[in-house]
C-alpha cells in the first residue's frame, strides 16, 4: 500500500522528497505563503496553488486513513474482521468506498431485514441464497413459528427475501458497480412542479442531460430551483441495466435459476440500492458543482484583489442613491478622508445642477483628479452627472467601481472603529474611493463572499467557501507585501504568521511608540513570538528603516546572503548572469531559487507586483444602451467569469455578456482558460435588448 506522501507525489506529479518536505514544513506550523516564498529549495518551487492543493489532499488522505482505522477497529470488535476485508479497507481510495465496506457491519435502525433476522429467518435466507435446487417453499416449512410472528410459509419467505435484499444492498462491489454504471449511463431529468408558473428556471421545466455531460451551473440551477419548490429533479437509469447488474451479482451461474433470488434481487434494486445510489449521485454532482463554483470564485477573486492600484492621487468616491441621495467622500493619496457631502442629483434638474456645483467646489478645493463611482442603485444617473461635471475638469477622469460589500463594510464594527464620526452611508463612499486607490487594502476588510465575482456562492458549503476565499486573500496580501506602518488591522491579520490578536497588537504598538524603524523591532510586539516573526517578517515592509532590505521581500534570514551578493557583484546586479547564478548561490550559501529572488528584490526595492499589470480603464464620457449598435467595437474590463461566459464592463450601466462560444477562436472548457477578472479586452457588440437590459458581445470577432 502506498504511503500518503507517495500518493500525493503521483497525484501532483512532484518528487517524493519535495512532498515529504512540504508535509514536514506544514506539520511544523509553517504557512503556505511562507513555504511558497522562502522554502523553494525544499519543494522545487511549487506555487501557492499547488501547495494549497497538496495541503487539502493531505488533510483528506489523513482523514481517510483515520476512518479506515476506525472502521477496522469497529469490525474487529465484532470479531468479524478478516485479512481480506482488512486489505480491502486499506486499499479503499475514497471515504465512500470505506463506508460501503463498513455498511454490512454498521449498527442499523430496525429494518424489514433486521426484523426478519430477529424472527430467526437468517438461516433460511442463506439456504435459499445457496441456490442448490431446493424448493424455497419446502425449506420455509421448518421456520414457521407463530410465537416469533412467522405464521405461514409466505411469512417465512417474505422475511427471507427481505434479508437477501438487504444483504445485496450492503454488498460493496454491487454498489460500486452500480454507481459507476449510473455515472456513465444515467440521466439527470427535471420537470416543473407547475408548468404554468413562469420563472427563471423555465429552461429546466422539461430537461434531460446525461450525468457524464451535465455542467456545473446546470446542477446548481436545478438544486436552487428544487429548493425553491419550482423543480422536480430525478436521477434515472434508462432500461433495466441496473436491475440486471444486481441480478447477475446475485444469481449463481447454474442450470437452475432461482426465481425467488431473482425477485429478491429486483426488490433490492428497486427498493434499497437504486434509491440510495440516486441520493449519492445527486450528492456527488452537487459536491462537484460546489467545488467548481468555489474554485471559480477563487479564480475570479485573485485578479480582482490584485487589480493595479491608482496610487498618488486625491480621489472622490461617489456612492449613488435615489431617496438618500449620493454620498460623497474625498480622500487624499493615502486614503485619509479630507471632506464629505451628500448631494441629490436624481431629484430634479435643479438638484442635479446644485450637486454639480457642490462637487465642483470639492474638486477645486482638494485638486481631485479621479472619481470612483459605485455601480449600484442610481449609478447610471450619477455617471451621467459626473460626465457633465468633468466638462469643467478636462484633466480629471472617472471609473465605475464594483461596490459589492461596501454596505457590509460600512455597517461593520471595523468601519465604526475607523470612522466613528461618520454616518454609515458616508463610510461606504470612503470605501468606494479607496477601492480605486488600492483595491487589495480595502477589499480585505470585507467578507470575501460579499464581493460579487462568483456564481451560486450562497448555495455552496460556507465553511469550504470561506477556507478557499480566505486562502486567496492571504496569498494576494503576501504576494504584494504590507507596509507595517500604514496597514490596517484587517490587512495585517492576512499576513503570514499573524493573527487578529497580533495584528491588533502591531497597530497598538505603533500608536504608542511611533512608526516601526526596523523589522527586528517587531519582536517587541506582545505575543509576536519567534515562530510568528519567522513567518511574517519577509512580508512586512518598513520604508522608514535605515536597513534597505527591510523594505524588500528579502527575508531577514537571507540578509547576509543578500549583502554577500552585492559585494560579489560590486553592487551591479546586472552582472549576475555573467557571474553565474549557480556559482553565486554557492558563494552566498543559499539555493539558486532563493538567490534569484534576492536579486529580483534588490533590483526593485519596495516593488509592487501589481504595477506590472495593465492599468484600469479611466473614462471621461458615458455610453448609454441606446448608443450601442451591432458591430460596434469597444474596449471593456472583465468583471466576472462564470461557467457559461464572461461579463464585461463596456462603460454602459449594464455589463455585457460574452457567451463561452464567443470568448475565443477555439473550444474552451471554461472561459477562465482565456480571460480573468480585471483583464482589459476588446469586444464587438452582437445584439442589444433594451427591454430586457441585455447586451450580447463577442471577443473572438474583435480585432486584436
Amino acid at each position: 500500500m502506498l504511503s500518503i506522501a507517495e500518493i500525493l507525489s503521483q497525484e501532483l506529479g512532484q518528487k517524493l522528497s519535495y512532498i515529504e518536505n512540504v508535509i514536514a514544513l506544514l506539520d511544523e506550523g509553517n504557512t503556505i505563503p511562507f513555504i511558497a516564498r522562502y522554502r523553494k529549495e525544499m519543494h522545487g518551487a511549487m506555487d501557492d496553488t499547488v501547495l494549497r492543493t497538496l495541503e487539502t489532499r493531505l488533510q483528506y488522505l489523513r482523514n481517510l486513513q483515520e476512518r479506515r482505522d476506525e472502521v477496522k477497529n469497529a469490525i474487529e470488535n465484532q470479531g468479524k474482521l478478516t485479512e481480506e476485508l482488512a486489505l480491502a479497507i486499506d486499499n479503499a481510495a475514497t471515504l465512500a468506498e470505506v463506508e460501503d465496506l463498513y455498511r454490512p457491519y454498521k449498527q442499523k435502525r430496525r429494518t424489514r431485514g433486521s426484523i426478519a433476522r430477529e424472527k430467526g429467518l437468517e438461516p433460511l435466507s442463506a439456504a435459499i441464497f445457496a441456490q442448490d435446487g431446493q424448493d424455497p417453499a419446502v425449506l420455509a416449512m421448518d421456520y414457521i413459528d407463530p410465537e416469533k410472528g412467522v405464521e405461514t410459509v409466505e411469512d417465512a419467505l417474505a422475511g427471507a427475501s427481505d434479508i437477501i435484499a438487504e444483504d445485496l444492498s450492503d454488498d460493496a462491489s454491487i454498489r460500486k458497480s452500480l454507481r459507476e454504471l449510473v455515472t456513465r449511463k444515467g440521466l439527470l431529468q427535471c420537470k416543473a412542479e407547475d408548468p404554468e408558473t413562469d420563472s427563471v428556471y423555465r429552461l429546466y421545466y422539461d430537461f434531460s442531460q446525461s450525468i457524464a455531460r451535465i455542467l456545473d451551473h446546470q446542477i446548481l440551477a436545478i438544486n436552487r430551483g428544487e429548493k425553491e419548490g419550482l423543480l422536480k429533479p430525478a436521477v434515472v437509469l434508462p432500461g433495466n441495466e441496473g436491475a440486471a447488474l444486481v441480478c447477475r451479482a446475485a444469481l449463481k451461474p447454474t442450470a437452475f435459476v432461482s426465481q425467488f433470488v431473482r425477485a429478491a434481487a429486483e426488490d433490492a434494486y428497486e427498493r434499497l440500492i437504486f434509491p440510495s445510489i440516486q441520493r449519492e449521485v445527486r450528492s456527488d454532482l452537487s459536491d462537484r458543482a460546489y467545488s467548481g463554483a468555489i474554485r471559480n470564485f477563487s479564480l475570479n477573486l485573485k485578479p480582482l484583489l490584485m487589480q493595479p492600484p491608482v496610487k498618488g492621487f486625491v480621489t472622490m468616491g461617489l456612492d449613488p442613491g435615489y431617496r438618500n441621495g449620493c454620498k460623497v467622500a474625498v480622500v487624499d493619496p493615502t486614503g485619509k478622508v479630507l471632506d464629505t457631502a451628500v448631494v441629490y442629483p436624481t431629484f430634479s434638474e435643479k438638484k442635479k445642477q446644485e450637486a454639480i456645483a457642490v462637487l465642483s467646489g470639492l474638486m477645486k478645493k482638494h485638486a481631485v483628479q479621479h472619481i470612483a463611482i459605485g455601480n449600484g442603485t442610481a449609478s447610471r444617473e450619477t455617471e451621467a452627472m459626473t460626465v457633465e461635471l468633468l466638462h469643467s475638469f478636462p484633466n480629471a477622469s472617472y471609473m465605475i467601481v464594483n461596490e459589492a460589500g461596501a454596505s457590509v463594510y460600512s455597517a461593520s464594527e471595523l468601519a465604526a472603529e475607523e470612522f466613528p464620526d461618520y454616518d454609515v452611508n458616508l463610510r461606504s463612499a470612503v470605501s468606494i474611493a479607496r477601492r480605486l486607490q488600492d483595491p487589495l487594502a480595502e477589499l480585505v476588510k470585507i467578507d470575501p463572499k460579499a464581493i460579487g465575482v462568483g456564481q451560486y456562492q450562497h448555495d455552496c458549503p460556507q465553511k469550504e467557501l470561506d477556507t478557499s476565499l480566505n486562502a486567496v486573500v492571504e496569498d494576494c496580501v503576501n504576494a504584494v507585501g504590507v507596509d507595517v506602518n500604514t496597514a490596517s488591522r484587517s490587512l495585517l491579520q492576512q499576513v503570514s504568521g499573524l493573527t487578529a490578536a497580533t495584528a491588533k497588537n502591531i497597530v497598538t504598538y505603533r500608536e504608542e511608540n511611533g512608526p516601526f524603524t526596523s523589522r527586528t523591532q517587531l519582536k517587541k510586539v506582545p505575543k509576536l513570538g519567534p515562530k510568528a516573526f519567522q513567518q511574517c517578517a519577509g512580508f512586512l515592509r518598513v520604508p522608514e528603516s535605515k536597513e534597505t532590505l527591510d523594505n524588500t521581500g528579502v527575508h531577514p534570514e537571507s540578509y547576509e546572503a543578500a549583502k554577500k551578493l552585492l559585494t560579489l557583484l560590486h553592487g551591479d546586479l546586472s552582472g549576475l548572469e555573467a557571474y553565474g547564478l549557480s556559482k553565486a548561490a554557492q558563494e552566498c550559501e543559499v539555493g539558486e531559487p532563493t538567490l534569484a529572488d534576492i536579486a529580483k528584490e534588490l533590483q526593485k526595492p519596495g516593488r509592487d507586483p501589481r504595477d506590472e499589470l495593465p492599468a484600469p480603464i479611466l473614462r471621461k464620457d458615458v455610453l448609454e444602451m441606446k448608443d450601442l449598435k451591432p458591430g460596434m467595437e469597444l474596449t471593456g474590463t472583465v468583471r466576472n467569469v462564470i461557467d457559461f461566459g464572461v461579463f464585461v464592463d463596456i462603460g454602459v450601466h449594464q455589463d455585457g455578456l460574452v457567451h463561452i462560444s464567443q470568448v475565443a477562436n477555439r473550444r474552451l472548457k471554461h472561459p477562465s482558460e482565456a480571460v480573468k477578472v480585471g483583464d482589459v479586452v476588446k469586444v464587438v457588440v452582437l445584439e442589444v435588448d433594451e427591454k430586457r437590459h441585455r447586451i450580447g458581445l463577442s471577443m473572438k470577432q474583435a480585432k486584436s
